[in-house]
């Protein structure tokens, strides 16, 4: 097991000796390449950091102490770097989000933004069609403007996966306050939840 964290650092190092000598024996012709390669070092150095946290877990090192390591939560950690495992088949979780996913929620965002809420609740999964038809998506989005007043921008999202639903987290900025939208995507792309939060609670 130590020797996926050697083969690892092993790999690092190599790329880094690249990197180091790309100046000197470079084209100077193809400036790209010391791009290419810093790319390269990079892609290795979260190598090791996944080859670590993989030897940590195994040395019996929490996840807290971890995230604390990495400068992030327990479970920020554990999303990015753990296993999880499914309680109800045993079997290893799927933790890739949908490669689209960050694309979908900013849609759904213009779309609400613009007051398209058919085109949203269309999307919807059965579920979410039974419990929020598009004149009370309207009415909560009004309600958030009565808040907070005019939609400005939002950020870029940030998707993880739970489970079977792809969830992303995208800040949006309004003229007076700040609120996150959370977006809940099942594999076949349909919204399984829509919840507009407030960015200190999020």
């Amino acid at each position: 097991m130590q020797d996926k964290l050697t083969e690892a650092l092993a790999e690092l190092m190599a790329r880094s000796d690249r990197l180091l000598m790309a100046p000197v024996l470079g084209d100077p012709a193809d400036p790209t390449r010391l791009v290419l390669g810093a790319l390269g070092v990079r892609e290795s150095a979260e190598r090791v950091v996944i080859a670590a946290v993989q030897q940590a877990r195994r040395d019996g090192i929490s996840w807290q102490a971890i995230g604390d390591a990495l400068g992030v939560t327990r479970q920020a950690a554990f999303q990015r770097y753990g296993k999880p495992v499914d309680p109800r088949t045993g079997a290893p979780m799927n933790t890739t989000p949908l490669s689209d996913a960050t694309t979908l929620a900013v849609t759904v965002i213009d779309d609400l933004a613009a007051g398209r809420w058919e085109d949203v609740t269309a999307r919807f999964d059965p579920t979410m069609r039974d419990g929020l038809p598009a004149t009370a998506l309207a009415a909560a989005w009004a309600q958030i403007a009565g808040l907070a007043g005019s939609y400005e921008s939002h950020a870029e999202p940030q998707a993880s996966r739970a489970a079977d639903i792809t969830v992303t987290n995208t800040p949006l900025a309004f003229e007076a306050g700040d609120y996150v939208a959370r977006i809940a995507f099942r594999d076949d792309r349909t919204i399984a939840g829509l919840h507009i939060l407030d960015a200190a609670s999020a």
